[in-house]
């Protein structure tokens, strides 16, 4: 598999999700939208690995990978989805845009990777002023709305957890297929989802909107299976800082898409805070970028002497 095409694959999937999810959830729950999601997601993975002649390793690291990459899919995804229900799509998207500087921080603790230079200091700066934009009036209460803050606090939350996902993930470095580490994950993440829908009622919906319906399979095949294994396979072969440099293109595109197809429309100071938050990862991760970009006009150089 081509390492740009998942990376490309990964934006495209993840740029969709947080309308799908708002939808999957209209006349359905939260709780059954993700529980159905993650049961056709891990039901595909298991069939495809199993059609591949694919191994499930159980050995000590390939444990504590499937344990890692649970904590994205089960708590992460259970705080999105409830705090999706609350505020825009696009909104959800430029909080999760956090990720780079939150995965950096944990980087630096767990795997040692060097933080401290000053773009890198002066674009967490501009992240948290911008996540300080977002929140500053319902904070203050000049446009208080408890559901919204507390929507945004959670998929705040779920930020934190995906990027700890990500850092523990590599840190462990079990080197897992792509294909095993998302079955993995979701064959212990997906029962805790269902056992806490059930304790939660477990209600069927009695006439599920076909948009929810279609948003859930969509979410099923593409947001779970192959944007987990897409995730997984780019994570492996890239740095996880640079992983992190897909939330400055899905914000974006989430906030289109949440306009053009669902009315969506975000208050001047949170769009202003958006934009503080993806100038601070432009910022964050120009080095990384320089350095990408150098690295071909470096060996042409050498290619022509």
């Amino acid at each position: 598999m081509s390492v740009p095409a998942a990376f490309v694959g990964v934006i495209l999937i993840w740029s969709t999700t947080p309308l799908a999810i708002k939808w999957s959830s209209q006349g359905t729950g939260f709780l059954f939208a993700i529980s159905a999601r993650m049961l056709i997601g891990v039901l595909l993975c298991y069939a495809v690995l199993r059609l591949l002649r694919g191994r499930l390793p159980w050995h000590r690291k390939a444990v504590q990978t499937y344990l890692a990459s649970g904590v994205a899919i089960y708590g992460a995804m259970t705080s999105v989805y409830w705090g999706a229900q609350f505020i825009p799509s696009g909104l959800v998207s430029v909080i999760f845009g956090m990720t780079p500087i939150f995965t950096g921080i944990l980087a630096a603790l767990w795997l040692g990777e060097r933080i401290g230079t000053p773009p890198r200091l002066l674009g967490v700066a501009l992240g948290v002023a911008g996540l300080a934009v977002v929140f500053a009036d319902d904070l203050a209460g000049t446009h208080l709305d408890h559901a919204a803050l507390w929507g945004m606090a959670a998929v705040l939350f779920a930020t934190f957890l995906h990027s700890l996902s990500m850092v523990l993930v590599k840190g462990i470095g079990a080197g897992l297929p792509a294909l095993s580490a998302t079955t993995g994950g979701l064959l212990l993440s997906t029962p805790a989802l269902l056992l806490t829908w059930w304790l939660a009622g477990g209600s069927l919906p009695e006439a599920a909107p076909a948009r929810a319906v279609g948003a859930i399979v969509y979410l099923g095949v593409f947001g779970s299976a192959l944007g987990f294994v897409l995730f997984f396979y780019a994570l492996r072969h890239l740095e996880a800082g640079r992983m992190a440099l897909i939330p400055l293109v899905t914000p974006v595109l989430a906030l289109l898409l949440g306009y053009l197809l669902a009315d969506e429309v975000l208050p001047a100071w949170r769009l202003g805070g958006a934009g503080l938050i993806l100038l601070g990862l432009l910022v964050f991760e120009w080095e990384l970028l320089g350095r990408r970009w150098r690295r071909p006009a470096v060996a042409a150089g050498a290619g022509e002497s």
